[in-house]
C-alpha cells in the first residue's frame, strides 16, 4: 500500500507541479479542445479490455496459456479501438465544431496501442502484489510527461503539449512494465477453456462502459452547448476536484482487490476490513474536500493565476459532491473479490442512467447547473451503491454510520472553525488567505478528532502500519478481526 498509493501521490505532486506551470502558459480554450478529445478517448476506453487482465487476480489459474489468451485479446480490441478512433476523428470534430479535434485524436489512437502492454503487466504483478516496481516506474513515467509538457507549452505548442504528455508516459510504461514483469509472452487467439475469463472481464467491461457514460457525459453534453471557455473552466474545475478520487483512491483499490480475494478464499469475513477502508478513506477525503470549498478562490488565484478565477465558484461547488464518491468508488473491490461482479454492473448502471438524465436539465444553467446536478447524484449513487453492498459482507447501516459519522462531526467543527476565521480575517493577499484557512481548518480537524474520538487516530496508523491498536483503543470491530487493512 505504501508503495502503490505513495508512488501515486509522488507522481501526481510531479504532474501537478507541471500543471500549475503549463496552465499558466496555456489558456482555457486549450484545455476545453482538450477535454472534448477526452471524452472520445474515455467513452472507447471501456472496450480496452482491461477486465480480460484483472480477471488474471480472481482466478486461480495464471498458466502460460491463460496469460497469452489475455493478451490476445488486448491485441484485438485495442487495435480495434485505435483504428476506430482514427477513422472517426473527423466525424467527432464535426459534432464539437472544432476541425482541430480530428488531428488531436488522429494522434492520441496510438495511446490503445500501448494498453496491451501495460493492463496485462499491471495485473500480474499486483497478482504477486508486487507494487514497488510499478510505483518506481508510475513515477519515472510521471517525470518524463511532466517535462515534454513543460517543454513543450514553453516553446509555444500551445494545445499540443497537453497531447503528446500523457502518449510519451504511456509508451514508456508499456515498455517499462513488460520488462518488469516479464510478461512478453505469443498471443493466444484460441479462448477455448478461458469461458471464466470471458465471463469475469466481461462484466467489469460493461461496469466500464456504464461508468464512461456517467463520468463523461457532462463534457459530451457541454461541449455543444458551452463555448470552449466556459467548457475549459469546467472540465479544469472537474480535474481539480477529482484529484483525490480519480488518482488517490484508485490505488486503494488495485490493493484492496486482490488482498480482499485472498481473504475471502481463507473464509475470513470482509466486513472489519471494508470498513476500515471506508473509514480512512473518509478520514482523509472530506477535510481535503471540504477545505477546498472553503479556500477554492484563494488557492486558484494562488496555484492558476488571474485569468482563471472564474474556475473557484464551480470547483467550491464540486467539491462538496465528491466525499459521497470517494465512498461509493471504493465500495467495488469487496464485491468483485467475492466474485459477485453484478453488483458493481448495478451500480455503475444506476450511475449511468441518473448522471446523465441530470446533465441534460442542468446544463441550460451553465456550469452551475452541472454541479447542481453533481450534488443530487453523487449522494443518490452513494446510497444505492451501499444498499447493495453492504448486506453481501454483513456489515449493518447502524454500524456503519456509527464509524463514520465522528469524522463528519469532525469536519463539521472544522468548517465552522473556517467560516469564523474568514470574518476576522482583513483582505490579504490570496497566499495568505489561502494559507491562514488552511492551517486553521488542519489545526482544528486535528484537534478535534485527537480530542474526541481519539481511537480513530490510533486504530488507523496501526491498520497503515500493518499491525495492532493498542487494548486501550480497540474497538469491536478490531475484536472481531485480524486487524489487519485490506492493504
Amino acid at each position: 500500500m505504501a508503495w502503490r498509493w505513495g508512488s501515486q501521490i509522488v507522481a501526481q505532486v510531479i504532474a501537478w507541479s507541471s500543471t500549475i506551470m503549463v496552465v499558466r502558459l496555456l489558456t482555457p480554450t486549450d484545455y476545453g479542445l482538450f477535454a472534448m478529445t477526452q471524452v472520445v478517448l474515455t467513452a472507447l476506453a471501456f472496450l480496452s479490455g482491461h477486465g480480460f487482465a484483472s480477471s488474471l487476480i480472481q482466478t486461480d489459474d495464471v498458466s502460460r496459456r491463460r496469460i497469452g489468451q489475455v493478451f490476445g485479446l488486448l491485441l484485438l480490441f485495442n487495435g480495434s479501438l485505435a483504428v476506430i478512433q482514427f477513422l472517426s476523428a473527423p466525424m467527432m470534430a464535426s459534432y464539437y465544431d472544432e476541425p482541430l479535434v480530428a488531428d488531436m485524436l488522429r494522434i492520441q489512437a496510438v495511446m490503445f496501442l500501448t494498453i496491451p502492454f501495460t493492463a496485462l503487466p499491471s495485473e500480474l504483478l499486483a497478482k504477486r502484489l508486487e507494487f514497488r516496481i510499478q510505483g518506481k516506474i508510475s513515477m519515472l513515467a510521471a517525470t518524463l510527461a511532466a517535462i515534454v509538457a513543460l517543454v513543450m507549452a514553453w516553446w509555444g505548442y500551445g494545445v499540443w503539449a497537453l497531447v503528446y504528455a500523457p502518449i510519451s508516459g504511456f509508451v514508456f510504461r508499456a515498455i517499462a512494465l513488460t520488462i518488469a514483469a516479464r510478461s512478453l509472452v505469443p498471443p493466444v487467439f484460441d479462448l477455448r477453456g478461458a469461458r471464466d475469463i470471458l465471463h469475469f472481464g466481461g462484466a467489469l467491461t460493461v461496469c466500464q462502459m456504464f461508468w464512461i457514460i456517467q463520468s463523461q457525459s457532462d463534457i459530451f453534453i457541454a461541449g455543444r452547448v458551452f463555448d470552449t471557455h466556459d467548457l475549459g473552466l469546467y472540465a479544469e474545475a472537474l480535474f481539480l476536484t477529482l484529484i483525490v478520487t480519480g488518482r488517490f483512491l484508485p490505488p486503494i483499490n488495485d490493493v484492496a482487490f486482490p488482498a480482499y480475494a485472498e481473504l475471502h478464499r481463507t473464509g475470513k469475513s470482509l466486513a472489519p476490513y471494508f470498513l476500515k477502508t471506508l473509514r480512512t478513506v473518509l478520514l482523509v477525503t472530506a477535510p481535503i474536500y471540504f477545505g477546498l470549498a472553503l479556500t477554492a478562490e484563494p488557492a486558484v488565484l494562488t496555484l492558476f493565476g488571474e485569468k482563471w478565477v472564474a474556475m473557484a465558484p464551480i470547483a467550491a461547488g464540486l467539491a462538496l459532491a465528491m466525499p459521497a464518491m470517494a465512498i461509493q468508488i471504493v465500495c467495488s473491490p469487496v464485491t468483485n473479490a467475492m466474485g459477485e461482479p453484478g453488483v458493481y454492473v448495478r451500480t455503475n448502471a444506476f450511475g449511468a442512467i441518473i448522471f446523465p438524465l441530470s446533465f441534460l436539465v442542468g446544463v441550460a444553467s451553465g456550469p452551475f447547473g452541472l454541479v447542481y446536478a453533481w450534488w443530487i447524484c453523487a449522494p443518490l449513487l452513494m446510497f444505492w451503491t451501499l444498499l447493495l453492498t453492504l448486506p453481501r459482507i454483513g456489515l449493518t447501516w447502524r454500524k456503519l454510520f456509527g464509524e463514520l459519522s465522528p469524522i463528519m462531526l469532525a469536519n463539521g467543527t472544522m468548517v465552522l472553525a473556517v467560516l469564523a476565521l474568514d470574518a476576522f480575517l482583513p483582505d490579504p493577499a490570496p497566499f495568505i488567505e489561502l494559507l491562514a484557512k488552511a492551517l486553521c481548518g488542519a489545526a482544528v480537524y486535528g484537534l478535534a478528532i485527537r480530542i474526541f474520538w481519539p481511537h480513530l487516530i490510533a486504530e488507523t496508523w496501526a491498520m497503515l502500519r500493518q499491525g495492532e491498536p493498542s487494548p486501550a483503543v480497540t474497538t469491536h470491530t478490531d475484536r472481531n478481526s485480524a486487524g489487519h487493512a485490506p492493504a
